[in-house]
């Protein structure tokens, strides 16, 4: 018998679950949930999910809607979806003791070649009865094999609610390769991503290669797994392109808002808060957004020379330094003669 999935998002109303560092448990729980419903959905799977809105549940409600969906068999899958606090790092997955840890294990991989942390996978019982489950998720879920994916620590004192809050949807991808390993479900990758690839020739660089199919350096990375930027010849990288919007990078100052972020790139906070699925408009230090460059068209290439430096550049072009490394995904204030640098 095929195997149904039932995505529960933990929380949701008048419990708002863990809550800082500009993330709200419930609301990103909501998210990553519904993308990876809607993607099984996409996939061709029998999927069922508990709330679709900021909806109230007790835990006998939710319980009842997840026996509910598909029937009390172990033939149907239950990922529970949270964000952990306490101020660990990384991600956990906790199985009922009536399971084995294959599927746990597999979402943590999946997890980890997304480049979060993992921490493990387990199962806790109740002090009162160590032959129950201590979560009434595993505990009250039947004989259906039910899993709480924890994605990582809103309170981190590490990189997680960064990671959280840029990196959600590939987390959310992670756990549908995840569930069509474990399960008969045949994967593709989705639909709206137009996926290239690409064999690495002698003198390529991420830059040049971002450059070429209007991509750029971080999209990459993320698609491929990339721990640095060295590439090797012959070696083949997935490249996803931007279907619509040209988007850089920029790394939020002391003193930022998104409305000023907004006017120097001539795009609205809307745009912003959309591409970077912010709830609210809150910003942190060093936090990574992604900008709809909307002054694309106004731009021009400047080619590098002998002895030239990003200040000198800036003056001549009435920029500054930090605006020329924003559009052009720069690390380093380092220049290569002959390197093509956008300027706005």
């Amino acid at each position: 018998m095929a195997k149904k999935i039932v995505i529960d998002p933990g929380h949701g109303g008048n419990d708002s679950g863990a809550v800082g560092n500009g993330i709200i448990e419930k609301d990103y729980n909501l998210m990553i949930s519904k993308y990876i419903y809607d993607r099984l959905k996409e996939l061709g799977a029998d999927v069922y999910i508990t709330r679709d809105s900021d909806e109230t549940l007790t835990p006998t409600e939710r319980v009842n809607r997840v026996k509910s969906a598909f029937g009390d068999n172990k033939d149907v899958v239950v990922i529970s979806n949270h964000i952990n606090a306490g101020g660990g790092d990384g991600a956990e997955v906790i199985y009922a003791l009536r399971n084995n840890d294959n599927l746990a294990k597999i979402i943590l991989s999946e997890l980890e070649k997304e480049g979060q942390n993992i921490r493990k996978a387990y199962q806790r019982r109740l002090p009162s009865d160590s032959t129950k489950d201590y979560y009434f998720m595993q505990r009250n879920t039947g004989n259906t094999e039910s899993v709480t994916v924890e994605y990582g620590f809103l309170d981190s004192k590490q990189d997680d609610s960064q990671q959280l809050k840029n990196k959600w949807k590939d987390f959310g991808e992670a756990v549908v390769r995840a569930i069509a390993k474990y399960t008969d479900i045949t994967y593709s990758l989705p639909k709206k991503d137009n996926i290239q690839l690409y064999t690495v020739v002698s003198g390529d660089s991420l830059w040049g290669i971002a450059k070429k199919y209007k991509t750029n350096i971080d999209e990459i990375k993320r698609a491929n797994n990339l721990k640095s930027n060295l590439l090797s010849i012959g070696q083949v990288l997935k490249i996803p392109t931007l279907e619509d919007d040209i988007l850089i990078d920029y790394i939020v100052q002391k003193g930022d808002t998104l409305y000023q972020i907004a006017n120097k790139f001539n795009t609205t906070v809307n745009q912003i808060m959309k591409y970077n699925n912010l709830s609210s408009n809150l910003l942190s230090i060093n936090q990574k957004l992604q900008i709809p460059n909307n002054q694309e068209i106004n731009s021009k290439e400047y080619i590098v020379k002998s002895g030239d430096t990003l200040y000198q550049i800036a003056k001549q072009f009435s920029t500054t330094v930090s605006n020329l490394m924003n559009i052009n995904n720069l690390k380093s204030t380092i220049l290569d003669v002959g390197q093509i640098l956008k300027i706005i």
